[in-house]
C-alpha cells in the first residue's frame, strides 16, 4: 500500500527546518559508510485538545517543523506541493499537524466522511507509518487523511502473511481544513498512544516514523507521491520501515 500527500506550509513558519543528524554505519566488510538520520522533534504540551483543523493556533505556530517536497522514489523536488509537519505530544496523545500545498484536488467526494474509506491512498491523501516499538520496525501503524476529511487507520506487521490488518481501530481524530485562495488544505490528528501499545508518550526508546504524501489519481497523469525520509528501493511502496526516521520527544523547556 503506498501513501502520497501533498501539503503547504503558511507563509512565513517559524522554525522550519528538517533535523538531519550524520551518523556513521559501519558496514559488513569494515568499512564506514556515513548516513542520516531523520528526526521529527514533537514537543510537549500541558493540555490536550480536539483536533479542527484550525493551524494557525499557537500550539502550532510556536512548533518545530519539518518540510519536504521530494519524491519518495527518486530525487525529483516539487515545491509546488511542499508539505509542513509538525507535532505536539503529552501522556496520551500524539499530535500531528500537515500544511499541505496543491495545485489540484483529488478525493472521492459525496462519500460518508464518518465511516473508514479502504483505498483512500488512490486519491490525494497525507500519511503517517509510526513504529513505537523500535525493535520490532516491521510492526507499526499507518494513518491516513484526505482534504475532505476521509480517513483510514491500519496495522501493519510485514512479518505477517496478511501483512494489513484493517479490522484495528486506534479511535484517532481528525480534523481537515482547505483554504481555496490560497491553494493550502491542512489536517490536524490526535492519535491515542495506548492504541499502538503503549502505555504513555514521552522520552525514552526511540520511536520510528515516516511521513507521505500522494496527489493525483492513481495510474492517472500528474500522480506523484512524497516522503520526508527517502526510501531505498523503488518499488512503489511506502513500506520500507528500514527508511523510517526518528521520532524524538522533547520535554519542556525550563
Amino acid at each position: 500500500m503506498l501513501t502520497r500527500t501533498g501539503c503547504v506550509v503558511l507563509f512565513a513558519l517559524i522554525g522550519s527546518a528538517n533535523l538531519a543528524v550524520p551518523e556513521s554505519v559501519l558496514t559488513s566488510n569494515g568499512a564506514t559508510r556515513v548516513t542520516v538520520k531523520m528526526i521529527l522533534t514533537s514537543g510537549f504540551i500541558g493540555s490536550d485538545f480536539v483536533p479542527d483543523g484550525n493551524l494557525e493556533k499557537e500550539v502550532w505556530t510556536s512548533a518545530r517543523k519539518i518540510r519536504f517536497d521530494q519524491d519518495a522514489f527518486n530525487r525529483k523536488h516539487y515545491p509546488e506541493i511542499e508539505t509542513t509537519v509538525a507535532s505536539r505530544w503529552t501522556n496520551k496523545y500524539l499530535y500531528l499537524a500537515y500544511w499541505c500545498r496543491y495545485k489540484t484536488l483529488n478525493f472521492y467526494p459525496e462519500e460518508d466522511v464518518r465511516s473508514e474509506r479502504w483505498e483512500l491512498w488512490k486519491r490525494d491523501v497525507v500519511e503517517a507509518f509510526i513504529a513505537p516499538q523500535s525493535s520490532n520496525p516491521n510492526h507499526y501503524y499507518e494513518f491516513e487523511v484526505a482534504p475532505n476529511n476521509q480517513w483510514l487507520d491500519l496495522e501493519i506487521d510485514l512479518d505477517q502473511k496478511s501483512p494489513h490488518n484493517p479490522e484495528w481501530n486506534s479511535g484517532f481524530e481528525h480534523a481537515t481544513r482547505i483554504d481555496a485562495a490560497r491553494h493550502i488544505w491542512t489536517v490536524e490528528m490526535r492519535i491515542p498512544v495506548r492504541s499502538m501499545g503503549v502505555r504513555h508518550s514521552g522520552p525514552g526508546p526511540d520511536w520510528r516514523i515516516n511521513l507521505f504524501r500522494a496527489e493525483g489519481v492513481e495510474e492517472g497523469p500528474g500522480r506523484r507521491l512524497l516522503s520526508w525520509s527517502k526510501l531505498p528501493v523503488d518499488n512503489g511502496t511506502f513500506h520500507q520501515p528500514a527508511a523510517f526516521g526518528t521520532l524524538e520527544f522533547a520535554l519542556p523547556e525550563s
